[in-house]
């Protein structure tokens, strides 16, 4: 289905609001200053969804900063689904070995995919590597994944806004929505 020209009228129900967002991004944004005060930090965007949460998460960040980003893709699942196959797109820019690095996420489901980034980066020698999630679905994990920092848990529906998207759709919507069945079932 196409999306309507009301992408508000898509959405179910708001899980997150733009403000309840903001808050706990500016939190995040403390905790990380504190635990790497000292530290220059590294932070790794997963392109496309996790962009806006980077964005603003690194304006709450008071620490010398670098940003990388990456592009994955993982094939072989449905429209609404990963397969956990992960195929780089798009590989770091910059290298990390020594560095401390932060890879910031929009939504963690399976797992699969962050599992096989997270093996990918260790490769690359980083001082240290920490995960920062916007979104933990953990109703829905096949592997175990060690989260530094989780914005919020949410439950297990189909969320859209705030950089998530469905075909490409939705992503600038500032909040996080539970998307209506109809606008993804065809």
């Amino acid at each position: 289905m196409k999306a309507s020209q009301d992408m508000k009228a898509d959405v179910a129900e708001v899980l997150l609001t733009e403000e309840q967002i903001a808050a706990r991004v500016a939190e995040l944004g403390r905790q990380i200053s504190a635990d790497y005060a000292g530290h220059e930090v590294t932070l790794v965007s997963v392109l496309k969804g996790s962009l806006p949460f980077m964005a603003d998460l690194m304006r709450r960040i008071d620490l010398p900063l670098r940003i990388d980003l990456m592009e994955v893709s993982s094939y072989g699942g449905t429209a609404t689904e990963s397969s956990g196959l992960v195929r780089i797109l798009k590989d770091l820019s910059a290298p990390i070995d020594g560095r401390d690095v932060l890879l910031v996420e929009d939504i963690i489901d399976t797992g699969l995919t962050l599992n096989y980034l997270l093996r990918y980066l260790k490769g690359k020698n980083p001082r240290s590597i920490k995960v920062c999630a916007l979104l933990d679905k953990p109703a829905r994990r096949l592997v175990e994944i060690p989260l530094g920092y989780v914005g919020f848990e949410i439950p297990d529906a189909f969320v859209v806004g705030y950089g998530l998207d469905f075909g490409e759709v939705y992503r600038n919507l500032r909040f996080v929505g539970v998307l209506r069945p109809a606008a993804y079932e065809s």
